[in-house]
This record gives C-alpha cells, structure tokens and sequence, in this order.
C-alpha cells in the first residue's frame, strides 16, 4: 500500500498534488517531489520514480507500474516519457537517470552535451574533468579534500570548498 509523505519523496513515491505533465495523452505522467519524471498511478495520487517502473516490484497500489502489457518487451512497450536515449542509439535508461550525475549511459551521453540539456552542477557537487567512469563532468562534494584524486586536474584536492 502507497503513503503519501508531505515531507518528501520517499522509495520514489511523491505526495498528493503531483502535476501530470502535459502532452502525453492517456500517459500516466508525473513530476515526483525530487523534481524528476515519474509514473502516475492509478489511485492518482502517488507517483514513482520512472526507474521504478518495470522493476519487479509492485509499487502502485494496484500494481500497475508492473503491467504484462507496459513491461512484456521494455523499452519499446513503455511510453515515451519513461525513457531516455544514450549516445548508442542501441542504449537507453529510464528518464529520470538522466542529469543525475551519474554516468547511466556508459559513455556519458546522459549527463553532457550536446545530447541532453542538464544544468550544471548542483550544489552538492563540484565541476570538473573527472577520473571515475561513474561520473562525467561533475564530482559529489563529499568527495572533495580527501586526500584521493578525483579530478584529473587534481582540483578536488585544491580548489574544491568541499561539502
């Protein structure tokens, strides 16, 4: 069963008051509380993360982000506002991965340009050319003064404020 948490997205699932995105008509479309696409469920109130569609476990009250018909052949059976393309037009991830940070793509398609349009980095990260494949063009904070290179131009060492 669903709760809603007015403080927060919790498990992905957001509060009721979620905006349905415009333009995907008959999709169950959604905004979650941490500002990334979701998955509206039936009961019309709860919203999940677009990466907890198809995941195995039956978040929707009435389990329909676990549908035979939206999962039978993923990506191509999930609606278009779930899914996001990499670089390799072979590749996708689930549209809410995309701008994350983190390199979901492989080959950082989904963080840099031009193939996407993400913000620089957030607050809790710091810019710079990094040496982890996890990451592509930004580097979480916590990360910064700790004695370890994780930027090839060492400046999470001697730059970065840290978090």
């Amino acid at each position: 069963m669903n709760k809603i948490f007015p403080q927060g997205d919790v498990n992905g699932i957001a509060a009721a008051g979620t905006k349905a995105l415009p333009g995907e008509e008959g999709a169950q479309a959604c905004v979650t509380l941490t500002n990334r696409t979701g998955f509206l469920c039936h009961d019309r109130s709860s919203c999940i993360s677009a990466s907890g569609v198809c995941d195995g476990i039956r978040t929707c009250s009435h389990g329909e982000d676990e549908d035979e018909a939206l999962c039978r052949d993923v990506p191509q059976s999930l609606p278009s506002f779930l899914v996001a393309r990499c670089g390799d037009p072979a590749a996708w991830i689930y549209s809410d991965q995309k701008c994350d940070g983190t390199n979901n793509c492989g080959d950082c398609s989904d963080e840099l340009s031009p193939v996407t349009a993400c913000p620089p980095c957030g607050p809790g990260w710091w810019r710079c050319p990094s040496t982890f494949f996890r990451y592509c063009g930004c580097i979480p904070r916590s990360l910064c003064r700790d004695h370890v290179q994780h930027c090839s131009d060492w400046s999470d060492e001697y730059a970065c404020p840290g978090p």
